[in-house]
């Protein structure tokens, strides 16, 4: 083998080259964010009504699902209550009724999406909340 050393050498680049992107992408790796439901729009409301519209743990899971339905029914089929699963009814609006409570949208929403990577076009359409200063 003439050219060994020069192989060897080559397949060290190569597969260096591969594995770069692999070293690299957990650089910008943080700590699991936990968004605060102990906004100053939720501590006003009165604690009887200090609840979503569905349990913590589904709206973790299937918000964006629960968005994405909701759109469909108030655009497509021009429905506007949603009635949840304890049997209260709630308009079905981003701005409205999410944003009301989740007024935070750095803290709140931001967060989260940057952390999994996720770029939602909910602002595409609806106009981005104005921050509140604490």
């Amino acid at each position: 083998m003439y050219n060994g050393g020069k192989i060897i050498i080559g397949l060290i680049i190569f597969v260096g080259l591969i594995a770069l992107p692999f070293v690299f992408s957990g650089k910008g790796a943080s700590a699991k964010p936990e968004p605060k439901l102990d906004t100053p729009e939720i501590l006003k409301l009165p604690e009887t009504e200090r609840k979503c519209v569905e349990s913590k743990e589904y709206m973790k899971r299937e918000h964006m699902k629960l968005l994405n339905e909701w759109r469909d029914w108030v655009v497509r089929d021009g429905l506007t209550i949603y009635t949840s699963s304890s049997g209260k009814q709630y308009t079905m609006s981003l701005q409205n009724t999410c944003m009301k409570c989740h007024s935070n949208k750095t803290k709140f929403c931001d967060e989260c999406h940057n952390y999994t990577a996720v770029k939602p076009y909910c602002w595409d359409c609806h106009i981005k909340p104005k921050e509140k200063e604490l």
